[in-house]
């Protein structure tokens, strides 16, 4: 049996078609040369564009071919990622039953949770290799898919990514990458899963973005028996502050900077938010010359309005303070970003003062989208898609030309 894996979107699915192969490989398949010679297709999929969906339609489209009556080998499609993690999660069974009417000859939508971690992931570079840390997003912007097709934030065992570090370290491997839809806010669900109470808990200490477990509190933490994590004695998990509260608790400056320890020449880590990342995590990167200095750090948009209706947790003057502190204390930085333009209700002033903070930043690249309704998320239900398409093109091809393109003239 032969398998062959599609996989679009973002280095976190690519990593995710990783962990699929090596379970497929453990059920003894071997790796096709291409589609017509592979008994098992599967597609791992991404929505966070309309664009993206269509190009799974027309790949399943054009495989049905396989199916025909005259052929001897008729592969097993399967359809995993995005796309059927938004069907699982959709209670009203809309989407689910959209896709299979636009691809009737798919045998199987599988949740990419199924595959798990059990096996170690079929990696085909040999010095460069991603870890997933956390998988799912809590923060709902109003644009976004995301939350609805991976779910809430779930944070892997903190020495299930050690020990998966370290053995990639004893294998030769040079740079990694850390991964999740939100890296800063690693390890939030652990504690709270831990019982640990956030609300009312003692004042924060030291920096002021600290809490200090009760002893009752860590032997929850070290006793639960849903993770396997490293002991947590004397660890005060970061505080960061937002609207005004220290509300957000997060590990992941200590996992950086353990995961720097052990050596790589570079560690990378994506995607991170603007409104979480802690004075903490920038000393961390600053004090670890192996750590990467091209941070990708995403705006979408550099009107304060703009942001309240996406739901983005950060002022344009809150963005640029963080971006001023990052060069300050981080030698050598560069930035990237994403950044979409015609979202609802988008003026030319909005958009203007998105094209003077990409110039007052200075980005080295920026991922630039027109945006485009996703099915469930509140900007589809409760606002109109209403900047017309020559003028999304437009404004793309502006920011394009200044920031990716900055030797063409923009008119």
């Amino acid at each position: 049996m032969k398998y062959f894996i599609k996989t679009f979107g973002c280095q976190q699915n690519a990593a995710d078609s990783e962990r699929v192969e090596a379970a497929l490989a453990a059920r003894g398949m071997t790796k096709a040369k291409d589609y017509t010679d592979a008994d098992y297709i599967v597609i791992n999929t991404c929505m966070i564009r309309e664009s993206a969906e269509n190009r799974v339609y027309g790949l399943v489209n054009n495989l049905s071919k396989l199916k025909s009556a005259g052929r001897q080998r008729k592969p097993k499609i399967i359809v995993t990622g995005c796309m059927t993690g938004l069907a699982v999660r959709d209670k009203s069974g809309k989407f689910l039953r959209k896709i299979r009417k636009a691809m009737p000859v798919v045998d199987e939508f599988m949740p990419i949770e199924e595959t798990g971690f059990d096996h170690q992931p079929l990696r085909q570079d040999k010095e460069n290799a991603w870890i997933p840390i956390s998988n799912g997003c809590n923060n709902f912007c109003t644009y976004c898919v995301v939350p609805f097709t991976r779910g809430r934030e779930v944070s892997r065992p903190y020495e299930d990514i050690m020990t998966e570090a370290k053995e990639l370290k004893a294998k030769g491997y040079k740079n990694i990458t850390l991964l999740g839809q939100n890296v800063n806010s690693y390890g939030a669900d652990l504690i709270q899963h831990a019982n640990v109470i956030l609300e009312g808990a003692q004042r924060p200490i030291g920096s002021k973005r600290c809490y200090r477990f009760a002893k009752s509190d860590l032997a929850s933490l070290q006793h639960d028996n849903n993770r396997t994590m490293k002991q947590w004695n004397n660890v005060k998990p970061v505080f960061v502050k937002h609207l005004g509260r220290y509300r957000i608790p997060t590990l992941f400056p200590y996992l950086l900077e353990d995961v720097a320890n052990l050596g790589f020449d570079k560690v990378d880590f994506i995607s991170s938010n603007p409104w979480d990342f802690s004075d903490e995590l920038i000393n961390v990167i600053a004090r670890n010359k192996n750590i990467t200095r091209t941070i990708h750090l995403p705006v979408q948009s550099g009107d304060t309005n703009v942001l309240k209706r996406m739901n983005r947790w950060y002022t344009r003057d809150e963005y640029l303070k963080l971006v001023t502190n990052l060069k300050f204390k981080i030698s050598n930085l560069k930035l990237t970003t994403d950044i979409i333009v015609g979202f609802c209700g988008e003026t030319e002033e909005e958009f203007q003062h998105t094209v003077d903070l990409c110039k007052k930043v200075g980005f080295q690249v920026a991922y630039i989208s027109q945006y485009s309704p996703r099915f469930g998320t509140a900007a589809t239900k409760t606002m109109k898609d209403d900047v017309p398409h020559a003028v999304k093109e437009k404004r793309w091809r502006i920011l394009e030309n200044l920031v990716n393109k900055p030797h063409l003239k923009h008119k």
